[in-house]
């Protein structure tokens, strides 16, 4: 049984989860137009039909914090151990090597209008294509800056982004950031809210001045059955973590397993 809403907030809210889909939905198109202009690679190579018909074992969406607590030296070291995590040997045989492909999407997030795509919905089917796509993600530029963390919005877009991706056995969103939720409505009303059905969401706390990250990932943006969160000890670490937790996510490994997965990526 769903709990009403706090009084005046049910039009208010309904107008907020519009438009986060409606911002999700409609972005796809126009960041593939300019990811491809930045990295030189089309990646509208299958259509729609073909992508849609094309095996497919994850699709894995991936959202970077911009807020105002990432510094512009921090964003680097989050978007270029991004690209490096993907290039890692043992990521690439897991995500190639795997029965059907791994479909892929990046965007970052920080205020409530302030989500952007930098690497819209590629399958990442041979070498060639995720190669593409780590270019379109080391060449991106910084979105958005001075803006407070919304992570309700930031899982609303997500959330938006799953529904357009092609279809595959299973959907993960893989949620970063360094600070808890400070603007907008908490994860527990997007979760009840959005469509999260067969979503696993998945944490990245990146650890530092604010205590309570951690705990605010376990608690609150965790999500679905074998859901899960690592820990960076500050940005200079997040290559590392960005690594053991793709590993743990393509491969679908559950806690039983996590020797294998520390010792993955040396």
């Amino acid at each position: 049984m769903k709990r009403p809403l706090p009084f005046g907030w049910g039009p208010w809210l309904r107008r907020a989860l519009g438009a986060v889909l409606t911002t999700a939905l409609g972005a796809g198109m126009s960041a593939a137009e300019e990811s491809s202009a930045k990295s030189g690679t089309v990646f509208a190579e299958l259509s729609p039909a073909q992508l849609a018909a094309a095996p497919c074992r994850l699709a894995l969406v991936l959202a970077l914090d911009v807020s105002a607590s990432v510094d512009e030296g921090e964003y680097a070291l989050q978007r270029d151990g991004l690209a490096a995590a993907l290039r890692a040997p043992d990521i690439q045989r897991a995500i190639l090597n795997g029965q059907g492909g791994v479909a892929l999407s990046v965007f970052e997030w920080s205020g409530r209008q302030q989500q952007a795509v930098i690497l819209p919905w590629v399958l990442l089917r041979d070498v060639a294509t995720l190669e593409a796509a780590i270019a379109a993600i080391a060449q991106a530029q910084r979105s958005y800056s001075g803006f407070p963390t919304a992570s309700g919005y930031a899982l609303g877009f997500g959330a938006g982004m799953l529904r357009a991706a092609p279809t595959c056995d299973r959907q993960v969103m893989d949620v970063s950031g360094d600070g808890i939720n400070n603007e907008g409505f908490a994860p527990a009303l997007a979760y009840k809210h959005f469509p999260f059905d067969g979503v696993t969401v998945n944490g990245l706390a990146v650890l530092g001045p604010d205590e309570g990250v951690l705990q605010f990932y376990r608690d609150q943006i965790l999500r679905g059955p074998g859901a899960f969160v690592i820990t960076a000890e500050g940005f200079e670490d997040f290559h590392r973590a960005m690594t053991l937790k793709l590993f743990r996510e393509i491969n679908d490994m559950q806690v039983g397993e996590r020797a294998k997965v520390e010792t993955c990526c040396g």
